[in-house]
């Protein structure tokens, strides 16, 4: 039994496209690889998961050149020696990298960003043949389905376009020069229709002979394109097995261990029998008439306490602007009161003064300050309550952030650490700990597990439900319809810029979610990931 999308193609006595072994990384006192194995073979997808902080980002920055590895290791691509942490040698290898943070040059356009790495046409009088770089961009975008400004700057484009200019430019060139790409989370901002599209063209590269190595934490994806799949945890690497061979539980179960695979498949699961009458007659904390922005036009919603509202809406429906919008990090029209509270437009100073916190999407540019320690991360917002005339009581202030790094289960080195060398999930959990320290009255959610395990994911989930069942008001906008059918009673959803359902109780579910998101009754394949 293979994945969708055929059997690799690979001969059995061809070299493994990559071959790793005995890798392992050593920062300062902490062992981040021990003594990995891996082999991808030629046509291959391989997947390679584990919870935040088991290693894989450390693994792709070794492989890309970033890091050097520690003495006793060796390396091969398609039989030729590699030298890891030799960024030149990588590169001419064959080996290509669409990284968590993509790496593009904001200030240029796709255009440019695209043709950095690959060199410039020129034209018979030796000038940049810009018109045929803009026309293999516009076609390299096309590829995926998007029409956006090539020659705008990408730090102007939305999250997902971002990531479609960086999985363009990394295939660039596949069909001759890519031995071995590498994508590091390449769906962890994108909703259903482009997170297939994805997958489709995973598979295509594969059908050509190129092996890939892909990284994710949506076991549904592994499950869909992937032949065969390694766990890190904890820097070591188990297996590799065969994907046809494991069940969600099973992955799980090797990512964590055993006593808590009940615990973390069940976590978010939602309770749909609750009464929701009692939740439509509890006070309106949230109200919403006639917002509007870019893409939201006259958007009426109304969020009660205790209530925790889903937003859902593919790319451009106007989901991913609403948190910003309600905040006030985007300009506005329309009117927003918080209890009987009006909230000016543009003002995030006076949303926070009137009970509002946001969790950003993008929490390494905007939910963290990354030259600050974990400490200072978690008690920035709330250093008035630490206060004594007019000094930081630093006692209080470390026994409060230990509090919270225990409370969310925070994997830190120590309260000093730098914010920045923690995982992915650590990260958003320290930017939801530093939200909910100041106890808001209304928090807003913009992908709240974007780019976390499964592990970090539940544990995210189940303060977020403590928090509502505690009377607080909570509005998630999250392009994960999985995440939406876990939390949320009620969910609206958005194409347009404008609301086209509302979805209560059991109607809150993938198919429904991606159906009305789509506009079409459209055919939600079977979760593969659930068996």
């Amino acid at each position: 039994m293979t994945p969708a999308g055929g059997s690799p193609a690979t001969a059995v006595d061809s070299p493994d496209a990559l071959a790793i072994q005995q890798l392992s990384k050593t920062f300062g006192g902490t062992r981040a690889l021990r003594q990995v194995d891996l082999d991808i073979r030629p046509g291959e997808v391989h997947a390679l998961v584990g919870q935040n902080g088991s290693g894989k980002s450390t693994l792709i920055k070794v492989l890309a050149g970033f890091h050097t590895p520690d003495p006793g290791c060796a390396a091969t691509v398609s039989g030729e020696p590699l030298r890891l942490g030799d960024a030149a040698d990588s590169h001419r290898a064959g080996l290509r990298f669409v990284h968590q943070d993509l790496g593009l040059v904001g200030q240029l356009g796709a255009v440019e960003n695209l043709s950095l790495g690959f060199g410039y046409s020129r034209t018979p009088l030796g000038l940049i043949d810009w018109r045929e770089h803009e026309t293999l961009a516009k076609e390299a975008i096309r590829s995926f389905g998007h029409d956006f400004d090539v020659r705008e700057p990408v730090a102007n484009l939305s999250v997902v376009e971002q990531t479609v200019v960086a999985i363009a430019r990394a295939l660039q060139g596949a069909e001759t020069a890519v031995s071995v790409l590498v994508l590091d989370e390449p769906t962890s901002a994108m909703p259903a229709p482009d997170v297939e599209h994805l997958l489709d063209l995973v598979t295509k590269v594969r059908a050509r002979g190129t092996a890939v190595l892909y990284v994710s934490h949506r076991l549904g994806e592994i499950f869909r394109i992937a032949d065969r799949v390694t766990v890190l945890r904890d820097g070591a690497a188990l297996g590799p097995w065969p994907v046809a061979d494991l069940t969600r539980r099973d992955i799980v179960e090797k990512m964590t261990n055993i006593a808590q695979v009940d615990d973390v498949l069940n976590a978010t699961n939602t309770d749909t029998d609750t009464d929701t009458n009692a939740e439509s007659a509890a006070e309106v904390v949230l109200d919403l008439i006639g917002v509007g922005g870019h893409t939201v036009s006259g958007l009426d919603l109304q969020v009660r306490k205790g209530e925790l509202l889903g937003v859902a809406g593919i790319a451009g429906s106007g989901r991913e602007e609403l948190c910003d919008l309600v905040f006030g990090g985007k300009a506005r029209t329309g009117q927003i009161t918080v209890g009987s509270r009006w909230l000016p437009p543009g003002r995030p100073d006076q949303s926070v003064r009137q009970g509002l916190a946001l969790v950003p999407a993008d929490r390494l540019r905007r939910g963290v300050i990354r030259d600050l320690s974990v400490r200072e991360n978690l008690t920035l917002p709330s250093l008035r309550t630490l206060l004594r005339f007019l000094l930081v009581r630093r006692n209080a202030e470390r026994r409060t952030a230990q509090a919270w790094i225990e409370r969310l289960g925070v994997k830190t080195p120590g309260l000093e650490a730098g914010v920045e060398t923690l995982s992915g999930g650590n990260q958003q959990k320290v930017v939801l700990a530093k939200c909910l320290m100041i106890e808001p009255d209304v928090l807003l959610l913009d992908e709240p597990t974007q780019g976390v395990d499964v592990a970090a994911k539940a544990d995210i989930h189940r303060q977020i439900a403590r928090y509502s069942e505690a009377g607080g008001t909570v509005l998630v906008c999250s392009s994960d319809n999985e995440e939406l059918e876990s939390l949320c009673r009620r969910v609206l959803v958005l194409r347009n810029g404008e609301v086209v359902a509302e979805l209560l109780g059991p109607d809150v579910n993938l198919r429904r979610l991606t159906e009305e998101s789509l506009g079409t009754e459209s055919a939600v394949p079977d979760r593969k990931d659930a068996r």
